[in-house]
């Protein structure tokens, strides 16, 4: 007499889903940060050969569109997600940044180029933080803070494969074939519309509650909090004014100030470096290796950089993270043995990247629950000004015959934020300890 198989439980079956989304987002984010960093792969190539009759100072601006894009995308994405789902905004991410890297592989000047990378970063800035909600929203029981954590190594892992795309390409078939190697995420798009459910979140904001009860059932996850009520934009911007009432201000503006050039620092640094190093002297193959290098630093300091703040505080490792990126940077500008410079590459990047992550877990940490939101957004949103302004600089510093200094003024910036984030480490904020709401890793470029 033969057997039914025992039914697969609940529980794993959920988990086997909710592996199923992360695995999704982590592909949309490998996809974002091979786009992202692809540009500063093919650029000494487009530099050296005169490509567009291009100069470092048009190559700067050119990097700076795409960051631009990202601020525009970032600060839209919360809106549109609320409007049109966070499901469907992740596909029309995906697709914007692969048909903008089809437009720059047709580019036949600088000025379709450049719109072409402006669009990709419209399309790259809404992404992340979607994917971030979508994974928050699916992600294990009390698995949450980790399952982010390895979503953003996915950032890391595309700018590994940027520099892989290069070295493997642009010699036997050209730059252009780069951005072809970009457009292929379209063909994930329509993937990702069938597999991926829609947020919990967006489903309990729009009254589909039953259709939440049903998927997070289905899941194994637990359903987000219900909001209230949306707030309007009085509310909105009665939540930033308290950010400056009193003395809060001075702790507010010094974490602008810090993320600001954190984000100059972080985007500066991915879209010279390879450039930067051809500078020191190293030839392009061995450039590109270190956007590798780079790169698995930045995967190994997400992992790490968490537990380090649980133990001895974010805005303590914040500070210190910045010091030794600085380090690290200003080495960059010496030209050293190849497995010195790898090393100190490596280690740059381990704390390079998640640096900028703890300045905002110090804002999450410190800020009152009722303004949290607000507070970490608008730090975000203030560092994306220096995360256009750092490749700009890197491009007026080469086009002034100055590429050697810089390193240095990325390292500058490093240290900036270091003093900055420092001194509001040792300022005790009014909302401070007013609440012990458990904290989320926040996460974001």
């Amino acid at each position: 007499m033969s057997s039914s198989p025992a039914p697969t439980p609940v529980a794993a079956q959920g988990s086997r889903l909710a592996f199923l989304v992360v695995g999704l987002c982590w592909l949309a984010v490998l996809f974002d940060g091979l786009d992202m960093f692809i540009y500063g792969s093919v650029l000494p190539h487009l530099l050296a050969t005169g490509t567009f009759g291009l100069t470092p100072d048009q190559a700067g601006d050119l990097g700076s569109y795409a960051t631009f894009g990202m601020l525009v995308g970032a600060l839209a994405a919360g809106t549109v997600a609320d409007r049109i789902g966070r499901k469907k905004l992740m596909v029309a991410c995906v697709t914007v940044f692969s048909l903008a890297s089809g437009l720059c592989a047709i580019a036949d000047g600088v000025a379709v180029f450049g719109l072409g990378r402006t669009l990709a970063g419209v399309g790259l800035g809404g992404l992340l933080p979607t994917a971030i909600s979508m994974v928050s929203d699916y992600a294990p029981r009390g698995r949450g803070a980790i399952v982010i954590g390895l979503l953003m190594t996915a950032h890391h892992a595309g700018g590994i494969l940027s520099a892989y795309v290069a070295k493997w390409l642009i010699d036997p078939v050209g730059w252009r074939a780069a951005f072809w190697v970009c457009v292929l995420p379209l063909l994930f798009a329509p993937v990702l519309a069938k597999l991926l459910p829609e947020s919990l979140s967006f489903l309990l904001a729009k009254g589909r509650t039953d259709e939440a009860r049903a998927l997070a059932a289905r899941y194994d996850v637990e359903l987000p909090a219900a909001r209230t009520g949306k707030p309007g934009a009085a509310d909105r911007w009665t939540n930033l004014l308290t950010l400056f009432r009193g003395g809060e201000w001075i702790q507010t503006l010094l974490y602008w100030l810090a993320s600001f050039g954190g984000l100059l620092l972080v985007y500066g640094v991915a879209t010279w470096l390879p450039t930067l190093m051809r500078a020191e002297g190293y030839e392009l193959g061995s450039a590109l290796s270190f956007v590798v290098v780079f790169n698995l630093g930045g995967i190994v300091g997400m992992l790490v950089a968490g537990r380090a703040a649980d133990r001895f505080g974010a805005p303590r490792i914040s500070a210190v993270w910045f010091a030794l990126t600085a380090a690290g940077v200003f080495l960059l500008s010496v030209h050293m043995p190849m497995t010195v410079t790898m090393i100190v590459v490596f280690l740059t990047g381990v704390f390079l990247n998640s640096a900028q992550t703890m300045i905002y877990a110090t804002v999450s940490i410190r800020s009152t629950a009722a303004h949290r939101a607000t507070a970490v957004g608008w730090t975000s949103g203030m560092g994306r000004f220096g995360a256009v302004f750092g490749p700009w600089l890197g491009g007026q510093l080469l086009a002034a015959d100055r590429g050697d200094w810089g390193f240095t003024a990325f390292a500058l910036a490093g240290v900036s934020s270091m003093v900055f984030i420092g001194i509001a480490s040792l300022r005790t904020p009014r909302s401070a300890g007013r609440d012990s709401e458990p904290q989320e890793l926040v996460t974001a470029h």
